[in-house]
């Protein structure tokens, strides 16, 4: 399979405290990672880095064989090309909806404004978000504005979308509708790294789990092998955990 992004021996430290030691890893395409793990293990960090909003100490990040790190390379056009849906949506508060979705394809991709609001109309119905595209954010629900995320990233026709805890800001009744879009682009083949104590989910649609504690990848595999045999003590522990506070992970088969 065509590789993606690969992830060389990167380190991030914050001062004195280092927060990745050394994360290696490859998605190739139409691929779904689960990135899961204790809080401060350096999950979002890993993503941010990803995307370059927190350049690493060490290491390096390829986009399709292209180095973000290289000193030549057009850093604004390869971070174009990686959808990043935030914990906390970060949606432009004084757009509509329609406009949220439209304006990257206009202003990055250079498209008309005519041909990008055609492309918006487009993934807000398939996030199911088109009866509110003349709806500020602050008039949507959070599961609404998270489904406007989604579609923001979706519209610019990434190679890949990170996902940073998509639903934790959700209230329990609003994280369904934000999962069911996302399995459902993840069943059209959409290429994902995902952040997330959602058990359900990585079940349901994950290639690979990868489980990071203290900056490092403790253990990694498919979702039979963690939810049946977990190797390390530490993910076990981690993982009976979420049995305990969310219950025992719905099993599913692959949606893709």
């Amino acid at each position: 399979m065509t590789r993606v992004l690969e992830i060389r021996d990167v380190w991030k430290a914050y001062d004195t405290l280092e927060v990745l030691k050394g994360i290696s890893f490859d998605v190739s395409e139409k691929e779904v990672k689960v990135v899961f793990g204790p809080s401060g293990s350096g999950k979002s960090t890993l993503l941010r880095v990803i995307n370059m909003l927190t350049p690493p100490e060490k290491g390096e990040v390829l986009l399709r064989g292209e180095s973000l790190m290289d000193p030549k390379a057009d850093l604004s056009k390869l971070r174009s090309r990686i959808g990043f849906v935030f914990q906390h949506f970060n949606l432009f508060t004084h757009l509509k909806a329609i406009d949220n979705v439209s304006i990257g394809p206009h202003l990055v991709l250079g498209m008309t404004k005519e041909e990008a609001v055609d492309v918006a109309h487009d993934i807000l119905s398939k996030v199911k978000m088109m009866e509110w595209c003349e709806h500020y954010p602050a008039e949507l629900s959070g599961g609404q504005q998270q489904r406007i995320g989604i579609a923001r990233s979706l519209a610019m026709n990434p190679d890949i979308i990170l996902f940073d805890e998509p639903t934790s800001a959700l209230d329990p009744e609003l994280i369904g509708e934000v999962l069911q879009v996302m399995l459902d682009i993840a069943a059209e083949g959409t290429t994902m790294i995902v952040v997330t104590h959602e058990m359900g989910f990585a079940r349901a649609v994950s290639d690979e789990m990868i489980f990071i504690d203290g900056g490092v990848i403790v253990e990694r595999g498919t979702p039979q092998h963690f939810f049946e045999n977990p190797e390390t003590e530490r993910a076990q522990r981690f993982l009976h955990r979420l049995d305990v506070l969310y219950g025992e992970a719905d099993s599913g088969k692959k949606s893709k």
